[in-house]
């Protein structure tokens, strides 16, 4: 009878080890099935985009009867070929192709970090169109399309093309979802970026996306919390805060940028007999160090520096591994005054004070400060 047993255990375990080969198997094809359908699709409507310019330049025909044709076409496609070929559609799909017909793709000079990039062939007309170096007749060539067409959707309406080949990078190498993309665009994380930035560092951003090399290309002015519920016209404590980005922890850390992991909240050590706290200590892989943050409601006093700079000692001195980076501490605060911070701190400090927002800034202001940046930039090229 206990044979009987083993041998029924051990055809169950064989068959559950069969089960979950083959299921694996299968979720991966999906997945790359999935994967390709995604791309072919993003091609399918550059082409069709490229289909109405051309047509439009050919027939030279006036705006008015140009919209009729669309219509037309619109009418004719949804008969044939069901729900998603409306005019609005069809615009979109011209638009697309505008904006990145006459642009060379950024993909092509970044590091993938071994992610597979499809490149289908889509047939069109009798002849085939991909993505190869000899495609020299329908723009193709030049653009490597590496996102599914709900996120090109969304980068349609980034006018800045800079901003736009900085969100395309960032959405890929990260591999943000349509909502987190939409989340980045919106809290205008290209112009936070770049106004912490110097003039080449924010050329950079458009071609090769943010790079993490140094302390500094962490940070960003100012940190957006809008996720965590706060009001801001409301009364709220340390603690609370605290409470709020611990219980959205997830977008906490995509927030403060890459390559950040959470180690612990209130975070306590000991010193010659007396304890200490760090509010919340987090780790970045990218630039191998600690990362220690204090939030702070009332204005930063040189205290609050002060305080932070024996936390940084510390954890340099006794808790940081030798081949780990010296680490970082960020004073996160309501209110920052940076002639106080510079005045308080050495200039190798590795501490930096950083304003947080509970609501989604203007994106217009920010792209209004980051133009005048810009300017004054130049006009120093310039004497």
């Amino acid at each position: 009878m206990s044979n009987a047993k083993n041998e029924i255990v051990t055809l169950e375990n064989r068959a559950e080890q069969l089960a979950s080969k083959i299921e694996v198997l299968v979720s991966e094809a999906r997945k790359k099935v999935a994967s390709v359908a995604n791309t072919a699709q993003v091609y399918t409507y550059y082409e069709i985009g490229r289909y109405i310019i051309e047509d439009e330049q050919g027939g030279k025909v006036r705006a008015e009867y140009g919209k009729g044709v669309l219509k037309r076409v619109s009418e004719r496609l949804t008969e044939r070929l069901g729900k998603g070929w409306s005019e609005e559609n069809l615009r979109l799909m011209r638009k697309f192709y505008t904006l990145y017909s006459h642009r060379q793709s950024p993909i092509n000079k970044i590091q993938t970090s071994g992610l597979e990039i499809q490149s289908p062939k889509i047939q069109t007309s009798g002849s085939e169109i991909s993505q190869s170096a000899d495609n020299r007749n329908h723009g193709v060539r030049n653009y490597q399309f590496v996102l599914p067409w709900a996120h090109y959707l969304i980068l349609t309406h980034v006018s800045d093309p800079d901003a736009r080949s900085f969100y395309e990078i960032e959405a890929f190498k990260q591999q943000w979802s349509k909502r987190q993309l939409q989340r980045q665009i919106g809290s205008g994380l290209y112009e936070r970026l770049a106004l912490s930035r110097d003039k080449d560092e924010v050329m950079r951003l458009a071609t090769e996306g943010q790079v993490v090399e140094k302390p500094s290309d962490i940070l960003k002015d100012p940190v957006v919390l809008e996720f965590i519920g706060l009001k801001p016209d409301a009364s709220y404590s340390e603690s609370d805060l605290e409470s709020a980005i611990i219980s959205r922890l997830q977008e906490f850390l995509l927030e403060m940028g890459k390559g950040f992991l959470f180690e612990a909240r209130q975070k306590r050590f000991t010193f010659e007999e007396r304890h200490f706290y760090v509010d919340l200590v987090l780790y970045n892989r990218l630039l191998q160090c600690y990362v220690l943050v204090d939030l702070k409601m009332d204005d930063l006093t040189h205290q609050d520096l002060g305080q932070m700079q024996m936390y940084v000692n510390y954890y340099d001195r006794f808790v940081k591994a030798d081949f780990e980076k010296p680490t970082i501490g960020i004073l996160l605060c309501e209110r920052k005054n940076d002639a106080l911070v510079e005045l308080t701190l050495p200039q190798d400090a590795n501490i930096y004070a950083q304003q947080y927002a509970l609501c989604l800034p203007d994106k217009e202001v920010l792209r209004g400060k980051l133009i005048e940046w810009l300017e004054e930039f130049r006009k120093e090229d310039r004497l």
